[in-house]
């Protein structure tokens, strides 16, 4: 039986330079932004607007902006893959079992569920729960954390990166930096409310980081890579979360939570929460819904382990939905690389039969070129691919 909740890794943090925006006085780092004392006469105000919890849900009887709504040919629902789902692997059944299922995946779909994965279900419960409490906080122990410079790891924001032309999104997101936590200038950017926010965090990361890791040591073991192949600098960077959070939408049918993206990064473990709104890219104009699994955590792979695996395992794009009736929170914690690790497919991986599909980059370089081309897959693969 594996046993990855005790994975705990002594990582290469590489935080960036994220601060939260307006945080109480603390010691200046190197690469990080200092923090400006607070002004909430009428900053909390301002920003707070910005939010789609400015207003009590009773306000959202109609879309706030015509920003909102998505081109016709985007929106909801579109044709859905009702007879597939994605699959759920058992991390508890023997080692050999496990790997298969989970190159098997990450070959067809680059999406599945992992059970029985050793992150205690009361650390999941407690995250869930710290971070509804988040957003239901007043708006001037909100407003310290809210930036629209996306160049700050530690923020609070509306919408998404992902913004084209204009368009909005359904999502507020509490955005952190989380690894290694036993750096203190990295806990100094978390929220100090809800009071137990901080220590429900570290009790959430550490083993949920453990089992991205561990998976990743699976995916090297399964395509002939050495155990080891992801740790260092290509697992080593800016370990993040997003905390999205979306209220009820007064017209599902014109808008989403999120576009249609694939991830920047290495690997992706969501907790998703009870209310479905997850959707994965299948065949032409498809969509699969994630059904929800109490205790499950749904795994993606990012742009950077498709292009370190020359194509062999997919970075699938996928969306979040909205609903009328019910919040959802989730919590997507992402695994990246060092900014100046160098990324191209593993030499084990390519050869005379199998040349590479992808040219050599720095993840700073990827980063600026994604931030100018957008996160859909289409744009990506035209900038790297060989």
């Amino acid at each position: 039986m594996m046993s990855v909740a005790t994975d705990i890794l002594d990582g290469h943090g590489g935080v960036g330079d994220g601060a939260v925006l307006d945080a109480p006085p603390q010691q200046a780092v190197a690469g990080r932004k200092a923090s400006v004392p607070p002004d909430y006469s009428t900053k909390h105000q301002r920003a707070m607007e910005k939010l789609l919890l400015s207003s009590a849900p009773s306000c959202h009887q109609t879309l706030p902006d015509g920003r909102f709504v998505v081109p016709a040919e985007h929106r909801p629902p579109a044709s859905a893959a009702g007879a597939v789902s994605l699959p759920v692997i058992d991390l508890s059944l023997p080692r050999d079992e496990v790997r298969r299922a989970v190159l098997d995946a990450g070959k067809e779909l680059g999406f599945f569920q992992i059970i029985n994965h050793g992150v205690p279900e009361e650390a999941m419960s407690d995250m869930e729960a710290a971070c509804a409490e988040f957003f239901r906080l007043p708006a001037e122990d909100k407003a310290r954390y809210y930036s629209e410079d996306t160049e700050r790891t530690n923020r609070l924001f509306s919408s998404t990166m992902y913004e084209v032309a204009g368009e909005r999104y359904w999502r507020d997101c509490l955005r952190l930096a989380v690894f290694p936590v036993d750096d203190e200038a990295i806990r100094d950017g978390w929220p100090e409310k809800p009071s137990q926010f901080r220590d429900v965090l570290e009790r959430f990361i550490v083993p949920t980081r453990g089992v991205g890791m561990e998976l990743l040591r699976l995916l090297c073991e399964g395509i002939g890579l050495r155990p080891d192949y992801f740790s260092g600098e290509l697992s080593g960077g800016e370990a993040i979360i997003n905390v999205n959070h979306y209220p009820p939408c007064p017209d599902p049918n014109l808008t989403l939570g999120l576009p249609p993206h694939c991830d920047r990064n290495l690997i992706t473990l969501l907790l998703q929460g009870p209310v479905c709104g997850l959707q994965v890219a299948y065949r032409a104009n498809q969509w699969i819904d994630v059904d929800p699994i109490p205790g499950a955590f749904v795994v993606n792979f990012g742009h950077q382990l498709e292009i370190a695996t020359n194509g062999l395992l997919k970075s699938v794009e996928h969306r979040a939905v909205t609903n009328s009736t019910a919040p959802r929170t989730s919590v997507a914690t992402f695994i990246m690389p060092t900014m100046d690790s160098v990324i191209r497919p593993a030499p084990e991986l390519v050869g005379a039969d199998n040349p590479p599909r992808y040219r050599t980059f720095t993840f700073r370089d990827f980063m600026t070129i994604y931030k100018q081309v957008g996160a859909r897959r289409d744009s990506v693969e035209k900038a790297f691919k060989l």
